[in-house]
């Protein structure tokens, strides 16, 4: 019984975080500052095109499932496809969030003010996720693949592929006859306040929450 009410509080730890996080991103985008580095691209694209973000941001997804599913080679787990299931539900959400937060931005104290939130928000939920140790956001599983692959510390790989997003978002708004279309300050803001949001809240509720949920605590590691 008492093992049953922890997989019920792990996977609602699991889905709230997940909520957490696509509001965070989701917000994120509404201010004006650029995207998130790891959805830069699928932003730039629909601010170049009037597509969809968060339907895009499931292309960019799928990619990255795609590409775990290469780089693993012969020690794929085929596990990495519930993802795609995943990535349907989070992107959906972004659609709602961005759909019930009419938000315009324009009004930097206002800009800077969701760019707090959105930046705490994203951190809170990515770390809630992470610390439930289920099913990755593709964006996590993809680093986490290439940090295996290349035997390179987590923290370094998460910051080369921001990097590389975010060259690639300038890339593709020069395209579109504005290289910071998809990135700008919010983008530089939200890779540095992310990963230290995250250092926070697993230092002060990361055991709390895995004793709560049955599961053993282990080493975090660098962000």
């Amino acid at each position: 019984m008492k093992k049953h009410l922890h997989s019920i509080l792990r996977w609602g730890i699991y889905l709230a975080g997940l909520a957490l996080l696509a509001a965070g991103i989701t917000l994120n985008s509404l201010t004006g500052l650029g995207a998130s580095a790891i959805v830069s691209v699928p932003f730039a694209i629909s601010q170049g095109t009037g597509l969809n973000f968060g339907n895009l941001t499931l292309v960019l997804y799928g990619l990255f499932v795609a590409a775990q599913l290469f780089l693993a080679g012969r020690q794929r787990s085929w596990s990495c496809l519930l993802q795609i299931p995943l990535s349907i539900l989070f992107t959906r959400g972004m659609n709602l969030i961005k759909a019930l937060v009419p938000y315009r931005s324009g009004y930097l104290p206002a800009d800077l003010a969701l760019l707090i939130l959105a930046v705490l928000l994203t951190g809170i939920g990515a770390a809630m996720t992470v610390d439930m140790q289920l099913i990755p956001n593709p964006g996590d599983g993809i680093v986490y693949c290439l940090s295996q692959k290349t035997e390179r510390e987590l923290g370094l790989c998460k910051n080369i592929f921001d990097l590389c997003c975010v060259g690639t978002a300038i890339l593709v708004g020069a395209v579109f006859g504005n290289p910071f279309l998809g990135v700008g300050a919010g983008t530089a803001v939200s890779m540095l306040g992310v990963g230290r949001t995250i250092s926070w809240f697993n230092g002060h509720f990361r055991g709390k929450l895995l004793k709560a949920v049955g599961l053993a605590s282990s080493p975090i590691q660098n962000s």
